[in-house]
């Protein structure tokens, strides 16, 4: 007999709470916040971090609620914002990874397998952005050149 999962099944992690009000504990106000968004974007952290740091450091839940703009719109209008989007340039680190380890290890199927998918899924989402243009028309994907986009 199969089990029975709640709503929840194959998720975790933290949920955002549904209440969009601004908790009684925060004391930063919101240009406090906007300048520590752009300190940490400075830095040379990514969107997710700053909001990690900004969650774990000085018990912000949600800068949303709180600036009435997310991380990513408050680092675009001060130019912070990175050339690529964040999940691009993940999987683009991911692609650079997983071909160092098989020039290593030439026999290796599995990940062979997977940097297929993986490229496959890169060229899907450069089709996206740079029909959205997020990011230059005559861009193609190239193992070298994307290694050296994220050496920079």
């Amino acid at each position: 007999m199969a089990r029975m999962y709640s709503h929840k099944r194959g998720k975790s992690g933290s949920k955002k709470p549904p209440v969009k009000v601004v908790p009684r504990w925060v004391k930063l106000k919101k240009q406090d916040v906007i300048n520590l968004v752009i300190d940490l974007a400075k830095q040379k952290y990514s969107s997710a971090m700053i909001g990690m740091i900004l969650r774990d450091q000085y018990g912000i839940p949600d800068v949303k609620v709180l600036t009435g703009k997310t991380i990513t719109q408050i680092m675009k209008e001060n130019k912070l914002y990175p050339e690529f989007p964040e999940d691009l340039m993940n999987l683009f680190k991911k692609a650079v990874n997983l071909y160092a380890h098989l020039s290593t290890h030439k026999s290796d199927k599995h990940s062979k397998r997977g940097l297929e998918c993986l490229e496959s899924k890169i060229r899907r989402l450069l089709k996206y952005y740079k029909r959205k243009g997020r990011i230059p028309k005559d861009f193609k994907y190239d193992i070298e050149k994307i290694k050296l986009i994220i050496q920079k």
